[in-house]
This record gives C-alpha cells, structure tokens and sequence, in this order.
C-alpha cells in the first residue's frame, strides 16, 4: 500500500501532471543482467540515502574478506549503516556446496532479522539473485520474507540471471548488458577504485 508522501521533505524539480497527489512506496529494486554496475548503481542509491539521513542495512552473500572501497567509505556513517559481508567468497572458491547453502541460509537470516527489525529505510541484498539461481535458497521463502518489509522500506536486491518470479514481484528492474569489458578485451583484471 503506498504511503502518503510529506512534501516538505522532497523539493525536488518535477512535476508529472498526470499524477495528481505525492504518494511513495517502498520498492523493491532488482538490479541484473550481465554488464558490469549491478553492485555498483545500488552502492550509488546507499549513498544518497544515507546522505538523506536514512538508515542503511546491507547483507552481502558472496563477497568475504574482500575490502572493497565501498565498505571503507561505509565506516565514515557510524551506524546509520549496519553492514553484512557474510559470504565465503564465490562459490567456485569454496568446492563445497553444502557448505554454501549453509553460508547463503545465514545471510538470509541476517535479511530477515534486518526486513523484521523495520528500522532500516533502505535494504541491499547484495548477490540474492546467484544464490536463488544456484538454488541455495527456496524463491518462494525469499519472496515471502520480503512481503514481511515495511511499507516505507525499499529493498535492492543485485545479482545475474534474476528469478521470473522476484522480477515479477519488484517494482523497478534494471537489466545491465555488458557492451565491451577491459578484462575481455584487455586482459585488465579488476582495479581498485574503479572495480572494488
């Protein structure tokens, strides 16, 4: 159900005159395809709403003890962002699938824990969709747990190859197509600053 909007809090430029009256919604983003920027364009969302004043949660299901420039900038919001790298690295890295099931079933109870807390006005569920692809996880518990998110709360959910039904269920998805790559036609592996 959409909330009525506060207009005093967005002044932004725009009208759209077919819509008589302000109302938001907390949505749910799903960020896939096979380009390079899923992560990335939802790290660019965190921060404008953190620069808004919003709490932020992120849970990350794939990426470990991988210090990304993303995170280190995170330190500097204290907690107005909770932040989750709960993975064992991909999956090809690890060799041991039951391990991670293990590991994705453990992320997803820290988005539960995030989803049932309602304190959050923005939720990144970084790499979801892999792990629903790979079957790691039931779609339809996903797609249940995220009916139990507050009507304010958007969710960001990334990752390739997203599942019909969670694309059936969002309201905004971004499919991003990789048109040239530096590593593919280069052989430039991934540079700090710019990849992570």
């Amino acid at each position: 159900m959409p909330v009525r909007h506060d207009s005093s809090e967005d002044k932004a430029p725009r009208t759209h005159e077919d819509i008589p009256e302000r109302v938001t919604k907390g949505l749910v983003i799903v960020n896939t395809g096979d380009g390079k920027g899923k992560t990335t364009a939802a790290f660019g969302v965190v921060f404008r709403a953190l620069g808004r004043g919003y709490k932020v949660g992120i849970v990350q299901f794939m990426k470990g003890k991988w210090v990304t420039g993303e995170v280190k900038a995170l330190e500097r919001f204290g907690d107005q962002v909770e932040h989750f790298a709960l993975g064992d690295g991909f999956t090809w890295q690890t060799q041991n699938l039951e391990q991670d099931k293990a590991t994705a079933r453990r992320a997803w109870e820290k988005c539960l824990e995030l989803i049932r807390a309602k304190k959050h006005r923005l939720l990144f569920f970084d790499e979801l969709n892999y792990v629903l692809k790979y079957e790691f996880l039931s779609v339809a518990d996903v797609l249940a747990g995220l009916k139990e998110k507050d009507p304010k709360t958007h969710v960001i959910i990334t990752g390739r190859d997203a599942h019909p039904d969670l694309i059936a269920m969002a309201d905004l998805v971004t499919e991003m197509k990789s048109i040239k790559h530096p590593y593919d036609t280069q052989r430039i592996k991934a540079q700090p600053g710019i990849d992570y």
